[in-house]
């Protein structure tokens, strides 16, 4: 007789718990949340039933931490645990641990977890089964790394055995890049996963990432969800998704799909898992199985009609799959964008900060997997995924466009985000013609963020100041009834200056008798009237074309987001700063993190491209080199420092530096 599960403990946080709550409502469940301290505020745990602080920043402290998580189960009364994926989805001591406390895992076996959650035995058991695996070697303490990568050759991938999502992996062209690489990776997989196993395998650079969804069943039945497509990555993490692949035939769908079915019944795998493969042509190689939920998994939910959610809590309960291989078919093309806080332009650095706003679409349909909304602050102790945009539609090339005019309409304000660069991909003739291995960004090298032109920039422009004088108006106590910049005589226009990117723009405006304004820039005078203002959104006609806008104002920033997308204005003070001034020779951090490690002292003499330092943020390592010969003059932080973006890491002076110093 199945056990119905009363209350679900997510051990997991942003768009992934939501989702999984949401199944879990819609089946009559109720939730749990646990929480890291700054999580706290996060729509995740305002939307559970219950949640519990763990008390702690870092994965370690909290999500990762065993004993509190069973501890928040034991306080709540949950009777079951769903992981999602990351953290502690593949952990096998924590599989067994919840079985042992009597509750429900929902997800595999801790014995399947061991034996294919683990990268190097899923592919010991895969080559058993004759399933073809690339060469690969595990890099035990105190292993021959040069050796082990002699054997299987250059380039090879340095890959943690644990965990995934692009963590504690690096491509390594040629020997002298290996001993970096190797402990580079076992910091970042012990940092992310608790478990710093690592491995080598070879690397195949023009490959396509597909992988097959499987489910399997208590009662031994098993079936494949067909494949996606994952091959547009930055950092080996994937940014856009696809089901099904654009380059996967009817036959080689049946050959993959055969091959996970058979890696799940091999196993006796139960829950949902995904088998991912590397395909060239028409030879597939087993890349690894997850034996959890995937990031990418709403794309076969909107091509096959299931919810996979729902569909590991009934295979938890005891109940069998309620269809068969033969009931399931492929319904149109999805794709799934994710959102990233990070920047594009600065080679896809992390970004953090707080979200001023975040409004979905107004004009396409699609479906949002959000962990963010207006309000929320995306730190640095976590991997920075914002959201996730999914698009169904009849054809491949309908849903790429309607993502895009889905990202592009998406307001998310406060924080640099990688959106405008998805867009690109998305809109790319490259992409709509389905040429898409792992090597795209590299190969294609698709604008990495989007330039507004001179006129885009006054419209903006416009907005901001429009906006800024209707809310100075809006708070006068003095005649409050008098319309917005009304005179009883001729008075000189108003002047602000603004920065937009690198470019200036000096606007300015002059109410009329009639209600409206003339803007006058770059020798133009331009009519505008003000149709309405309702928060943050102002509807404006400019020069006869009436245009919609919402802006945000953070102190001298000014977040626009009109027709053509997001502009961001930095308002100039009335007078300069005489205190500003750069520090020669300062290399500041790229990202808020962590110093990791420091490796150069005060005085040190350094030549270009040494290693200074390492900094850590969201999970990711950033190496700080010296961009040329000469010393080192400060080094204002040390190990285990917490730094905010742009603050000085290191000051390195050259031999011209000094000579200026000296004659000034």
């Amino acid at each position: 007789m199945a056990k119905r599960i009363q209350r679900l403990l997510v051990v997991n946080r942003g768009e992934i718990a939501r989702r999984i709550m949401r199944t879990a409502n819609n089946m009559g469940i109720s939730t749990v949340a646990i929480y890291s301290d700054g999580d706290a505020n996060e729509p995740f745990v305002k939307e559970a039933d219950q949640a519990v602080a763990l008390g702690g920043t870092s994965s370690l402290e909290t999500y990762l931490d065993q004993a509190k998580v069973l501890a928040a189960a034991k306080r709540t009364g949950a009777d079951a645990v769903h992981p999602g994926y990351g953290f502690l989805s593949e952990n096998t001591t924590f599989a067994k641990a919840v079985a042992d406390a009597g509750l429900i895992w929902i997800g595999p076996t801790a014995e399947a977890i061991a034996q294919m959650g683990d990268k190097l035995s899923s592919k010991n058991l895969m080559t058993k089964a004759n399933v073809p695996t690339l060469p690969s070697a595990e890099v035990a303490a105190g292993a021959d790394a040069v050796a082990l990568a002699k054997d299987i050759g250059y380039p090879l991938l340095v890959k943690a055995s644990a965990g995934g999502g692009g963590k504690g992996m690096r491509v390594v062209e040629k020997e002298s890049e290996l001993a970096d690489a190797v402990d580079g990776a076992r910091r970042e997989a012990g940092a992310a996963f608790g478990d710093d196993t690592i491995f080598l395998e070879r690397w195949l650079a023009t490959s396509r990432h597909v992988e097959i969804q499987v489910l399997g069943d208590n009662a031994g039945n098993a079936v494949h969800c067909f494949e996606r497509e994952c091959s547009i990555q930055r950092r080996h993490q994937k940014i856009i998704e696809e089901a099904p692949s654009p380059a996967v035939t009817p036959a080689i769908r049946e050959k993959m799909g055969a091959a996970a079915v058979a890696a799940a019944k091999a196993i006796g795998y139960t829950s949902a898992g995904t088998v991912e493969f590397l395909l060239d042509g028409e030879e597939f190689w087993f890349l690894e199985m997850n034996t959890r939920l995937q990031v990418e998994h709403p794309i076969t939910e909107e091509i096959t009609g299931l919810d996979l959610v729902r569909e590991q809590i009934l295979i938890a309960q005891g109940e069998p799959l309620g269809f068969t291989q033969d009931e399931l078919g492929i319904n149109g093309h999805a794709i799934e964008a994710r959102i990233y806080g990070e920047d594009p332009a600065s080679d896809f650095l992390p970004t953090a900060g707080d979200v001023l706003l975040f409004e979905r679409s107004r004009l396409a349909q699609a479906r949002y997997d959000a962990g963010i909304e207006t309000g929320s602050r995306v730190g640095i102790e976590f991997d920075p995924m914002l959201a996730k945009v999914i698009v169904h539609a009849p054809t491949r090339t309908e849903a790429a466009l309607r993502l895009a005019r889905v990202l592009e309409t998406t307001r998310i304000q406060g924080l640099v985000t990688n959106r405008d660069f998805l867009v690109s991909v998305l809109r790319h003739d490259a992409f709509l013609a389905g040429d898409t291995t792992t090597d795209f960004i590299e190969r294609i090298n698709p604008a990495r963020s989007r330039t507004a032109n001179r006129g885009e920039m006054i419209g903006a422009a416009i907005a901001a100041a429009m906006l800024a004088q209707h809310e100075r108006r809006a708070r006068a106590r003095v005649l409050p009834r008098i319309r917005s910049g009304w005179r009883n005589s001729v008075m000189p226009p108003e002047i602000i200056e603004f920065m937009i990117g690198e470019e200036a723009l000096t606007l300015e405006y002059q109410s009329q008798r009639d209600g409206t304004f003339h803007a006058m820039v770059d020798e133009l005078t331009l009519p505008v009237r003000v149709i309405s203002v309702v928060g943050r959104d102002i509807d404006l006609e400019i020069d006869g074309r009436r245009v919609p806008y919402t802006v945000t104002a953070d102190l001298n920033r000014w977040i626009t987001h009109g027709p053509a997308g997001q502009i961001e204005l930095i308002e100039l003070p009335r007078f300069p700063d005489l205190e500003r001034a750069g520090l020669k020779g300062a290399l500041t951090a790229p990202m808020p993190g962590n110093v990791v490690e420091t490796y150069v002292s005060v005085g040190d003499e350094v030549k270009e491209g040494q290693l200074l330092l390492i900094l850590e943020g969201m999970k990711m390592e950033h190496r700080i080199t010296a961009p040329e010969a000469g010393v080192v003059r400060e080094l204002p932080v040390a190990k285990g420092d917490q730094v905010a973006n742009g603050q000085t890491l290191v000051v390195v002076s050259t031999g011209e530096d000094d000579e200026e110093e000296a004659a000034g």
